[in-house]
């Protein structure tokens, strides 16, 4: 079953946590706030927090929603998935002054990552969209793992099993992230790791997101020789794992 404080570890870190990399993809992101600084906490009730910081045209996520310009509340999970999803407002608490950018600036970049995020067939013929938004979902994926490994309970078995390390899962030799291992607490990095204990990589942008989109099988990619794995196997299959409740919170 899907739970919705999980779901909303998922969707702030995830989903709202490719915000930078949607920033360093797409130069249309970045001219919507090239001239903007600004820092929006989100925080929510029995839930996660974190505060993304906007400084012209780049962006970070970081947990805890303290020094921020404008902090959004959500009196449950229930409600913040519910703004992701498009069907709910968030609430200010403070900083009522930047709702102009909430309402604008911010709305187009979540709006243009959705677009990315939930394409339509006839935008993935387009191979440059189709290369941003399969990156963007590597990064998401990458969050979605770690939130899962630490707050799920199925999740959290199999983060118990993972010794400590990284793994990198990288699409051919252009795009990498990572997924560390500490404690049997989960990371996700948002860059390449470089060398780690365990690699799982896909042949290329096709492969990756037939892979993401449950159009072909993992294990069978590995027989046919599309997906490779290499260094700590028992590593891998810990994180694959998690790996397969993230298209059940994210689907």
């Amino acid at each position: 079953m899907k739970d919705e404080r999980v779901l909303a570890h998922c969707n702030l870190f995830g989903v709202l946590g490719a915000i930078p990399t949607l920033l360093e993809l797409l130069p249309e992101a970045r001219a919507i706030v090239q001239d903007q600084k600004i820092a929006i906490g989100f925080l929510v009730k029995n839930g996660p927090s974190a505060t993304l910081s906007i400084d012209h045209g780049k962006a970070e996520m970081t947990r805890g929603a303290t020094k921020c310009g404008i902090k959004l509340y959500f009196s449950s999970p229930k409600k913040f998935n519910a703004m992701i999803d498009g069907t709910g407002t968030p609430l200010p608490i403070s900083g009522f002054w930047h709702l102009g950018f909430l309402l604008g600036g911010f709305t187009k970049l979540t709006d243009l990552l959705s677009e990315y995020l939930r394409p339509t067939p006839e935008k993935l013929r387009d191979p440059v969209f189709f290369e941003r938004s399969t990156v963007l979902m590597l990064h998401v994926i990458a969050g979605a793992v770690a939130e899962i490994g630490n707050e799920d309970s199925v999740g959290r078995f199999s983060a118990s099993n993972i010794v400590d390390g990284t793994v990198r899962f990288c699409i051919g030799d252009s795009y990498a992230v990572g997924v560390r291992a500490e404690n049997h607490r989960l990371t996700a990095l948002h860059c390449d790791p470089g060398e780690g204990f365990s690699e799982m990589q896909f042949a290329d942008l096709r492969v990756a997101r037939d892979l993401f989109d449950g159009n072909i099988n993992a294990v069978a990619a590995v027989g046919t020789g599309h997906v490779r794995i290499a260094g700590m196997i028992s590593q891998v299959d810990n994180v694959n794992r998690i790996l397969d409740r993230v298209s059940l919170y994210l689907a």
